[in-house]
């Protein structure tokens, strides 16, 4: 029975008795008629104001929590004039300001925190409780290869991507830089936060390729400015003094002279070659910035694949053309392009040992065009795959690791995207985007 019920009840009760009580002693004091029937109205009528005020006070906490319960936190309680209700106004009138407050700063801190993820270089993604993708930012859908597409309710194990399988992979609070194709690494941690009382994980995804690019160019440039001068300056002095030396092989004999000025040739000559091996290297950090002009890049390809089959070692290399658009124009700046794709086509042909296919396809689209160098070569171990773009770095017996870091430096001098891979099938492929 509800509180209004028990009142009812024991109003009608209590004026019940008054009732038997009158019909009692009028029987045996007939004035007393009127002064019960006086009592029992003024009983009636005070407990009748009692009940309207304790309903109506009551009605005012039915109302809040009505209002509580339906998160409306803009309406107020006006004061009645009774203390104790006044005060219980007063806390819900402070508590709902509190609440209102506290929402609208909620609010705008979400906003805010939407709108920075939305423009973060920074990937996030936010997992559920059944480890589902909840939340995912714009930067984290384009580094995930699913850019444009919704990642919500599903687990990263079912995205098909190196980068999210690397992602499942973390322990929680652990971190890791991990690879991706090509020059690309990407800084990944895997973070955990309470929501009512569970811990629920959180992964951030920050771009590190260029960074670190830049991070390794200055400490190599630095290294090889260093070393050029060091050795120049000492093979300068050295080559000087062995063509003093030479002067001297006339006062030897003839069996003697010519030992000597062999031994004397082959020194210079690994001086020579020394030296020359350090102003390349130097040269590779001292591009200068492109200068574009639009050129044909099959043309430009063409040229270079005719240099090439020229070569004794490139006779039973097959050359295939996929080409959308022979006339397709990008502005490059030739000689340095000439120089990078002569590296990318001469790695191909000795990846293939003079003995096989290199396909060169132009993709004209959609989105930016895209040149594809491929070689039926054995492919590349990991490791190499991992380290092809790091200067000294080469699985040439005799490589100086000079070549893709030419090419590589060229390539961002251009704002091109390039990426080397190897395909399931085994094939090597160099991508350039241009």
């Amino acid at each position: 029975m509800t509180l209004r019920g028990r009142y009812v009840a024991y109003i009608a009760v209590v004026h019940l008795v008054f009732a038997a009580l009158a019909v009692a002693l009028v029987r045996s004091h007939a004035l007393w008629l009127f002064a019960i029937e006086l009592a029992f109205v003024v009983s009636l009528a005070i407990g009748i104001k009692i009940g309207r005020d304790l309903f109506r006070h009551l009605g005012f906490a039915a109302e809040g929590l009505r209002l509580i319960r339906e998160q409306e936190f803009t309406s107020r309680f006006l004061e009645v004039g009774q203390p104790e209700v006044d005060e219980l106004i007063a806390v819900y009138n402070r508590m709902v300001d509190n609440l209102r407050e506290e929402r609208t700063r909620l609010r705008e801190q979400e906003h805010l925190l939407s709108q920075i993820l939305a423009v973060s270089p920074s990937g996030v993604v936010i997992l559920d409780f059944e480890q589902r993708v909840s939340d995912v930012n714009p930067a984290a859908e384009r580094l995930l290869g699913r850019a444009g597409g919704s990642l919500r309710g599903l687990r990263l194990d079912a995205l098909g991507s190196p980068l999210a399988d690397a992602l499942g992979s973390l322990p929680p609070g652990g971190a890791d830089v991990i690879a991706l194709g090509g020059t690309r690494r990407v800084k990944c941690h895997h973070g955990t936060f309470l929501d009512r009382g569970f811990a629920r994980s959180f992964y951030s995804i920050e771009e590190l390729t260029e960074e670190l690019r830049q991070f390794e160019r200055a400490a190599y440039e630095k290294l090889v400015r260093v070393m050029s001068h060091e050795v120049n300056n000492s093979l300068a002095a050295g080559n000087s003094l062995l063509h003093s030396c030479l002067n001297y092989g006339h006062e030897l004999s003839a069996a003697s002279r010519v030992d000597f000025e062999q031994a004397i040739g082959i020194v210079i000559q690994r001086t020579e070659q020394l030296n020359g091996f350090m102003r390349r290297f130097a040269d590779v950090f001292r591009l200068p910035p492109p200068v574009k002009q639009p050129d044909e890049i099959v043309t430009l390809v063409e040229n270079i694949v005719r240099l090439l089959s020229a070569r004794e070692d490139t006779a039973g290399v097959t050359w295939r053309w996929d080409a959308e658009d022979r006339t397709l124009r990008v502005p490059i700046d030739r000689g340095q392009m000439e120089q990078a794709l002569l590296n990318v086509l001469l790695n191909a042909v000795e990846a293939i040992d003079g003995a096989g296919t290199i396909t060169i396809r132009l993709s004209a689209g959609p989105g930016r065009p895209k040149l594809m160098i491929e070689d039926t070569g054995p492919g590349m171990a990991q490791e190499a795959q991992t380290n092809l773009f790091t200067p000294f770095f080469s699985t040439k017996p005799q490589g100086q690791g000079i070549g893709l870091t030419l090419v590589q430096e060229v390539l961002s001098g251009h704002g091109f995207d390039y990426a080397l891979e190897r395909l399931p099938n085994d094939t090597t492929r160099f991508t350039i985007v241009f």
